[in-house]
């Protein structure tokens, strides 16, 4: 009785520690998937399992003070405007007397297989079948096999070749708040709910509930489990679980899976970069539900999990995201859409609270709210106001590689818009100049001084010009005479020219009080090559040139000893090098990635082996796509601009990839050697396309909807 499982890697490491487990999930639940001959464990997590530690408070009612606070950044006094934001918000709201965080998300419980009589550990192997998503872990006779279906939205696991005993109880650790736990058993089967103690307000959530059936036959032990929010009785848990077996659901789950993660394939001659392009898209796939993956995808086995595990959108959750459509999967896209629309309401309140202004406000970390309640004398996050222009280009971003009108129209020209609002009314005007301030460039503090409040960061100005850019191409191409078109263009023409510092680089703030800062995690500054570009560096040579310097100047400190920490700040440099067409900056970035970020699980790390986090899961992809095909932004006009190859290291002198999807949009397949290069383009509608080939010719090509069209270079 063995399925159709062909792992994609093997290890032999047998562990307790959660974060080196194997990952299967659907999105809405996961399962960690560990342990030995002694003890299988499968630790189980819900997207939606947030404890609630903290309330959620108003943003704090800082916007009659806008004026000092500017007074301050005005005359260098920087700790002054981020520390009168604190003083602030604790004379408003006790609970702001210390720093407020996001609720974590907590695992739900972990089920526990104890063979019967153990097994050899010396025989011990497992490994993940990519294709499947099913976990194998195996030892001398004994197999077992466990995947989070999609279709049924259950845990199931099948053990052969040993009896066993069963178990569930909660994650190890101790929460921050009181949980009550309890465990029915009726029969073989058992229930475990979890109900949330502590402070409560209105809307908290009251708990959780695990139900999971066990079926014993002669040679097998079948479990099903499913994890819900919200109390359940137990029998009627137990009756909501499939009856169907295990080959029934994985067949059911692996057309659906199997569906997305093919998607894409790339065949890079057994480069070790291959095999992580298809565990990073494997784990992004898996944790992309409802909502979108976390900073711990939809995994968690602690009651604290690093940052709270919510999504932190100065960064991390883009490059989280950053493959989906290059890869073939927009609908792993709509859920953080979804999730925005949840907390819309709180976007506008922060702007109304914090600025004074209409339109959208969101807040770097994001959870069960969307409230701007996370900042400090230091990380003074009331300062960044470019998150819901940020989030605006993810809504370009799915029409580019779509072409969905419909979308267009009813949720991205929306969301645009609000979030242009905010702009039109909180950048200061002068002399024909607009003004960001208070501003921020996130995390990092000019010339390494320590201080991260700032005016006129360089993300502001890229971000809300990529903002307006993609308001006034949206209403030209669904024929809209837009009111505001006009304050559009005069907020656009308004904005600062970038700035090139002393050393010849693009500095990270156009204010020249603020000098750079490369010893850094973040290059904020870079944000246009991580999608679909900026005219401004297309028009002038000299601002291209500048870019370069300053992806070099970072990539000196990631490439030495002195950087340990959050990687998919390196897979973004990367992305940004190959999209300046520097392949083996681009390659240096992706080899420190494959050196240092990852586990024998085939789960990234935040840092250098520490810390369980999906970032680099999306980045890594992402930084490998960059480098075989870049595509700028298709105008109202339809013509689509893409280069072949943009970036290749010599270190792939062969390989092919196909079902790459570049804005337009146009699927794209590639197959090439050394001296040839043979593409295939394929587009949903009649289209102009102008390709860049390797070798720094063009061709202009039209393409016919549905025809595939080759070309062929050598």
């Amino acid at each position: 009785m063995q399925s159709n499982v062909n792992p994609s890697f093997h290890d032999a490491e047998a562990t307790d520690d959660w974060e080196r487990a194997l990952i299967s999930g659907n999105g809405r639940q996961g399962a960690l998937c560990y342990g030995s001959p002694s003890a299988l464990r499968f630790t189980l997590a819900h997207e939606d399992l947030f404890q609630p530690v903290t309330e959620p408070l108003p943003a704090p009612h800082t916007a009659p003070a806008l004026p000092r606070l500017r007074e301050f950044l005005d005359t260098d006094r920087f700790h002054d405007a981020a520390r009168a934001v604190c003083d602030l918000a604790a004379e408003e709201h006790p609970g702001y007397a210390e720093t407020r965080w996001i609720d974590p998300l907590i695992g739900a419980g972990t089920l526990t297989f104890t063979p019967d009589p153990p097994g050899d550990p010396g025989s011990y192997r497992r490994g993940t079948d990519f294709t499947t998503g099913v976990v194998r872990q195996e030892w001398a006779g004994v197999t077992a096999d466990a995947f989070v279906s999609r279709p049924a939205d259950v845990l199931v696991v099948r053990i052969t070749g040993t009896g066993g005993t069963v178990r569930i109880g909660g994650i190890d650790g101790d929460p921050e708040q009181p949980i009550a736990y309890d465990v029915d058993r009726i029969g073989d089967d058992l229930v475990l709910t979890g109900r949330f103690g502590g402070a409560r307000w209105a809307g908290a959530p009251d708990g959780w509930t695990v139900a999971v059936r066990v079926r014993r036959t002669g040679a097998s032990v079948l479990i099903v489990a499913r994890t819900v929010t919200g109390l359940r009785p137990p029998a009627e848990a137990l009756a909501a679980l499939p009856e169907a077996g295990f080959d029934a659901l994985l067949e059911e789950h692996t057309a659906v899976h199997r569906d997305l993660y093919q998607r894409v394939g790339l065949d890079l001659g057994g480069h070790p970069a291959q095999r992580l392009f298809d565990a990073g898209r494997y784990a992004i796939i898996s944790s992309s539900g409802a909502r979108p993956p976390t900073l711990q995808g939809v995994w968690s086995g602690t009651y604290a999990p690093p940052w709270r595990s919510g999504w932190t959108i100065d960064g991390n959750l883009q490059a989280a995201l950053l493959a989906v459509h290059a890869t073939g999967t927009p609908e792993l896209m709509p859920p953080l859409f979804d999730l925005l629309d949840t907390m819309r309401d709180d976007f506008r309140e922060n702007a109304l609270r914090l600025y004074g202004v209409p339109g959208l406000y969101a807040p770097a970390h994001l959870g069960t709210h969307g409230r701007q309640n996370h900042f400090g004398p230091v990380w003074c996050l009331t300062f960044w106001t470019a998150g819901a222009a940020w989030l605006a280009r993810l809504y370009l971003e799915h029409w580019q590689h779509t072409g969905d009108r419909s979308f267009l129209a009813s949720r991205a020209l929306p969301f645009l818009r609000e979030a242009a609002e905010f702009h039109l009314a909180f950048t200061e005007i002068h002399d024909g100049r607009a003004r960001f301030s208070p501003s921020y460039s996130p995390e990092n503090d000019p010339g390494g001084a320590g201080e991260q409040a700032a005016v006129d960061s360089t993300l502001d100005v890229q971000a809300v010009a990529a903002l307006l850019r993609g308001l006034l191409t949206i209403t030209e191409v669904l024929g809209l005479d837009d009111p505001d078109a006009l304050r559009w263009r005069g907020l656009l023409a308004a904005l600062p020219s970038y700035r090139v510092n002393d050393a010849g680089e693009l500095a990270e703030w156009i204010d020249p009080r603020f000098g750079d800062n490369h010893e850094h995690r973040h290059s904020s500054h870079l944000y246009p090559f991580l999608y679909g570009g900026d005219p401004a560096f297309e028009e002038n040579p000299a601002l291209r040139a500048a870019a370069v310097r300053a992806v070099r100047s970072r990539l000196r400190w990631w490439l030495s000893e002195a950087s340990d920490e959050m990687g998919y700040g390196l897979a973004l440099l990367g992305v940004a090098a190959a999209n300046l067409g520097l392949a083996e900056e681009a390659y240096a970035a992706l080899t420190r990635l494959t050196e240092a970020y990852w586990r024998p699980n085939l789960v990234p790390t935040h840092n250098r082996d520490h810390m369980f986090n999906v970032d680099v899961a999306g980045g890594f992809p992402a930084l490998v796509v960059a480098m075989l095909l870049r595509s700028r932004d298709t105008g109202p006009d339809g013509v689509a601009h893409l280069d072949l190859l943009p970036a290749l290291p010599s270190a792939w002198p062969s390989g092919s990839v196909r079902g790459l999807v570049a804005r337009g949009p146009v699927t794209v397949d590639l197959t090439w050697t050394p001296d040839r290069l043979e593409a295939t383009l394929l587009s949903p509608v009649d289209r102009t396309v102008h390709v860049g080939l390797p070798a720094g010719g063009a061709e202009t090509i039209a393409l016919r909807a549905g025809h595939p069209l080759k070309i062929k270079t050598g």
